[in-house]
């Protein structure tokens, strides 16, 4: 049996109607893009402090009297050699007088002994004395040398002391507390006045003992003023104490200051912080969290044909408003932020607001 022939004509025709009866492909689904972008995790550290001296001195008698005078009080500043404080100089008066008229006599002694020296020395010389005699002579010289010689010790010991009644500044600085007034009968090296010495400034902090365990020796560490936080300043830790504070368990940390301004005042207090940065990480909005079975996982947009496909992603912590990655995207990689809930692997989408950053290329036209 002959199959019908179908004229060539026919079978465009019929072809043609086939094609209108198919559906068009699915039009591009609207949705919030964003761009993945690396930043940064900061965890600074922030404590509070005070401004201290580097070097805060007490500034004593090497001998012991009565106060005669002392010149300066809380708050004043002092330069090298200044006088601080005096004592009676009356009994250091009178034992330099003595040993001065000691001196005289000791003088005098050797003249004479020299003189009986060289006379037996010339007589044993000649034959004329004996060798008891001459050693006698010799011994009464050495002892009046010896005698000579501690009394110009004693001299000038005496005129040092003397010097000591005179309590005087090693350097410039500013008086911080003062503990004897005058009239009152002090004991060598009993503190007379409190010295913050010029040499520098520290920021003192007291660190609980799990932030010592940041590395922040090089670190540079800001400083700024509590009242004032536009007054600040920069330094690094000097000075770390080996044994907690028995009441607070907190260790004191010394930063020295570098080039501290003048409003940052010995007392002041002040706001320390100490940056922390991580390596580099992945921060995206809430919105385009999803999951994928138990995993978190967000939707990758391609941007050669604006399908999206679903990606597991590692969450390190969540923050308001937006999540921090750990792995999982890498920069610059686009993805959903708003319109997830719909959304199957492989669909086209199309970003919402026109941004040129982020916005996707146009497909292909739709078939007539």
């Amino acid at each position: 049996m002959m199959k019908p022939i179908v004229p060539p004509m026919a079978l465009a025709l019929m072809l043609a109607g086939c094609g209108e009866g198919q559906p068009p492909p699915p039009e591009a689904r609207p949705v919030g893009v964003v761009t993945v972008e690396a930043g940064r995790l900061a965890s600074d550290v922030v404590l509070s402090g005070e401004i201290q001296a580097r070097k805060d001195v007490g500034l004593a008698f090497r001998i012991g009297g009565r106060v005669l005078e002392r010149p300066v009080n809380v708050g004043d500043r002092v330069e090298a050699g200044q006088v601080i404080a005096r004592l009676d100089p009356a009994i250091e008066q009178n034992a330099l007088t003595v040993a001065r008229a000691a001196l005289a006599a000791a003088r005098g002694e050797v003249n004479t002994a020299r003189s009986a020296f060289q006379r037996q020395e010339q007589l044993m010389a000649e034959g004329f004395t004996t060798r008891p005699r001459f050693d006698q002579a010799l011994r009464a010289r050495e002892a009046a040398q010896a005698q000579l010689e501690n009394a110009e010790a004693q001299l000038a010991l005496a005129r040092d002391r003397l010097g000591f009644t005179e309590l005087r500044a090693g350097a410039a600085g500013v008086v911080t507390a003062r503990n004897v007034e005058p009239g009152e009968v002090v004991q060598p090296g009993q503190v007379v006045v409190q010295l913050a010495r010029d040499d520098g400034r520290d920021a003192v902090f007291n660190v609980p003992a799990r932030l010592l365990e940041t590395e922040a020796g090089e670190a540079a560490i800001r400083v700024a003023l509590a009242d004032a936080p536009g007054v600040v300043t920069y330094g690094r830790v000097r000075e770390v104490a080996p044994q907690a504070d028995p009441v607070t368990r907190t260790f004191e940390v010394r930063v020295g200051l570098q080039e501290p301004p003048e409003a940052m005042r010995l007392g002041s207090t002040v706001v320390g912080t100490l940056e922390r940065n991580s390596l580099a990480i992945l921060t995206i909005p809430a919105s385009a969290l999803t999951q994928q079975g138990a995993s978190p996982a967000v939707w990758v947009v391609d941007p050669a044909t604006s399908a999206v496909s679903l990606r597991d992603v590692d969450v390190l912590r969540f923050e308001p408003g937006k999540v921090i990655l750990s792995q999982g995207l890498t920069p610059g990689e686009m993805i959903v932020s708003a319109g997830i809930q719909a959304l199957h692997p492989g669909q086209r989408v199309k970003p919402l607001g026109g941004n040129a950053a982020a916005s996707s290329p146009p497909g292909p036209p739709a078939p007539s």
